[in-house]
């Protein structure tokens, strides 16, 4: 069975533009930080997006606005979400926070080679957690990864990934966030963004 065409927009990389595959897509995306990328099964579709910015294409793949929920249950805000993109899993790995409400961006972090989803999520978690001790805020931090919160209640990371050179600074990052966990004192409540409820957390990339 042929593999279907995909077309690829890079809002952010190298080359802005749109790209027929995967592969030139990553020639102006991996490696550069901040990159912005999204695929889309038609032509047409991948030129709309690219008339537009990639913020507002994000924001249309399955995110509510917070203001506007009807729901009894919502989102605290003030707080931070915090988000992970994984090329491959393992693969090429990017993570990120944000304010909730705005969806304006706090910190991003990657690529990093050979990493997972999770270690991502983990790792934006305890950047979420610094930043705020920083800036002296008490917001919450909404993750959408149940594995990730238990790593940070534990302060341990449990995964089955192997650590090799491609992802030597990667490993490095991990055991630089287990020793903050465990030298700092924090009062913020991690909690789960319930996806089912709210939408896709304000932290992801629309790259699904």
């Amino acid at each position: 069975m042929a593999k279907k065409q995909k077309y690829y927009v890079v809002w952010r990389g190298i080359k802005p533009g749109i790209y027929t595959s995967w592969e030139e897509c990553k020639k102006q995306t991996i490696g550069y930080e901040g990159a912005q990328y999204k695929s889309f099964t038609t032509l047409e579709d991948a030129k709309q997006a690219y008339s537009k910015s990639y913020w507002e294409i994000a924001n249309l793949k399955g995110k509510k606005n917070l203001l506007e929920l009807n729901t009894n249950d919502k989102p605290i805000l003030p707080s931070i979400s915090v988000d992970a993109a994984c090329a491959g899993n393992p693969g090429t790995l990017e993570f990120q926070g944000v304010y909730t409400e705005t969806q304006t961006p706090l910190f991003q972090r990657g690529p990093y080679k050979m990493g997972t989803v999770n270690i991502g999520e983990f790792l934006a978690i305890v950047l979420g957690l610094a930043w705020l001790k920083k800036n002296k805020l008490d917001y919450p931090i909404y993750s959408d990864s149940n594995t990730a919160i238990a790593w940070i209640k534990k302060k341990q990371v449990n995964t089955k990934l192997e650590w090799t050179e491609e992802n030597e600074e990667l490993l490095k990052a991990v055991h630089s966030s287990i020793k903050w966990l465990k030298e700092n004192k924090f009062n913020n409540k991690i909690l789960k963004w319930k996806t089912d409820i709210w939408g896709e957390i304000p932290a992801d990339y629309g790259r699904k």
